[in-house]
């Protein structure tokens, strides 16, 4: 929903911060992005194996890689060599000079393990690494998916306990898990960033993603959940307002806040709005 949603906002600069001011909303359908496209394979996997289970998570990638869904460039090199039977990880290996993607593609799939293993933090930092590495070895890229799954998970156990947690708390939970790291250290310093900041100040500060790298888009997502955690419209509405890698920065941040709010917190029209999921799926 969140990819879809910020997906709508890649228009004409002037005409998107109307559009964002007045809080209007574009037609009907929200077509959903690679973002949603990765992270149905891993629905798909923990389905099937109960696990992300590596070589099928990138057989997965593989046969499910849509170039219309506008995929990095990365991304479009390394899911053909998949495709192609080769091995994930000499394939991961290709980008970078051999250092592997810090992209953010790592963290805006994976709100989903947090979900799944979320009454147990450490199977969330396993798996969340295990699913950042089969396309994005970077030791960053491993630091942004388990920021974002923990937060996933942590968001649902507030639900479970019916308690919001005061601003920067809900970070100060999140940051024992997640490797040292820019990104850490990103999460760390939103900590102390107040909701009112203005949005641009809160770009200078931790970034809104168009760098396009887990280091400039995780740690301002968690900035927008932790102070919206009960309000997915307004935590939409506050990300989108930062531009930036928009779609990635909605898919994360909503996918964050649901496991709070659950999909009621969304709204009706909003659902109704976004492209079907596809057949393979169900």
């Amino acid at each position: 929903m969140g990819d879809a949603f910020g997906e709508r906002f890649f228009i004409d600069p002037a005409t998107g911060q109307l559009n964002i001011g007045n809080r209007a909303l574009h037609a009907a359908p929200w077509r959903y992005t690679d973002d949603t496209q990765m992270a149905l394979s891993i629905v798909e996997i923990l389905a099937e194996c109960d696990e992300i289970a590596q070589d099928r998570l990138a057989d997965s990638f593989g046969k499910h890689y849509d170039i219309s869904r506008g995929y990095g460039p990365a991304m479009r090199r390394l899911l053909p060599l998949i495709r192609s039977r080769m091995h994930w990880r000499a394939a991961s290996k290709t980008l970078f000079g051999g250092e592997g993607s810090f992209g953010n593609g790592s963290a805006m799939r994976v709100a989903p393990v947090g979900a799944y293993f979320a009454d147990n933090l450490d199977a969330v930092v396993s798996h969340a690494a295990r699913s950042a590495e089969v396309t994005h070895a970077h030791p960053e890229a491993t630091a942004g998916a388990i920021a974002v799954a923990i937060a996933a998970a942590l968001a649902w156990q507030a639900r479970q306990e019916g308690q919001l947690s005061a601003p920067s708390d809900f970070l100060d939970r999140v940051l024992p898990y997640v490797p040292t790291s820019i990104v850490r250290a990103g999460i760390a310093n939103a900590r102390a960033i107040a909701a009112t900041s203005p949005i641009r100040s809160v770009v200078d500060m931790l970034g809104n993603g168009s760098r396009v790298s887990c280091q400039d888009t995780v740690p301002f997502c968690l900035w927008c959940a932790d102070h919206h955690l009960d309000d997915y419209e307004e935590a939409l509405w506050t990300t989108v307002s930062a531009l930036g890698d928009r779609d990635t920065t909605c898919a994360i941040v909503g996918g964050i806040v649901v496991m709070y709010t659950g999909i009621e917190g969304i709204p009706p029209d909003w659902r109704a709005a976004r492209e079907p999921l596809p057949d393979w799926l169900r």
